[in-house]
């Protein structure tokens, strides 16, 4: 992989931690906040439970792909970023591209979803 390519990745990485990381404060902020709001409506409590649970969904697929961002900056650190785990070969700039945080070329991906179907 080229300097170029590692200075962009790295960039883009990094942008995409910093925002996560940013988002990811404001929520704890709003689930404290919110967390000693009650009603003595069942259906507010219900829809405020409800809206909470799939926020932490959300934010457990965030801080999921935060780990995923953080490998991704390791491997450009240690130089095994864009080279795939299963077979070895250099990932495609464009697959990186389109997934940064991927750790498998697209052929090993093929067969990995294949397998699991």
């Amino acid at each position: 992989m080229k300097d170029k390519d590692i200075y962009f990745f790295k960039q883009l990485l990094t942008e995409q931690l910093e925002t996560l990381l940013g988002q990811a404060d404001i929520v704890v902020q709003d689930l404290i906040k919110n967390d000693h709001q009650t009603s003595p409506d069942p259906v507010d409590r219900a829809n405020f439970e409800s809206e909470r649970a799939t926020m932490l969904r959300i934010k457990d697929r965030e801080s999921k792909l935060i780990r995923k961002i953080q490998r991704s900056l390791k491997n450009l650190e240690n130089g095994r970023f864009g080279i795939c785990e299963m077979c070895e070969k250099e990932i495609a700039i464009e697959r990186l591209k389109a997934r940064p945080v991927t750790t498998h070329c697209i052929e090993c991906k093929k067969k990995m979803e294949a397998l699991e179907r």
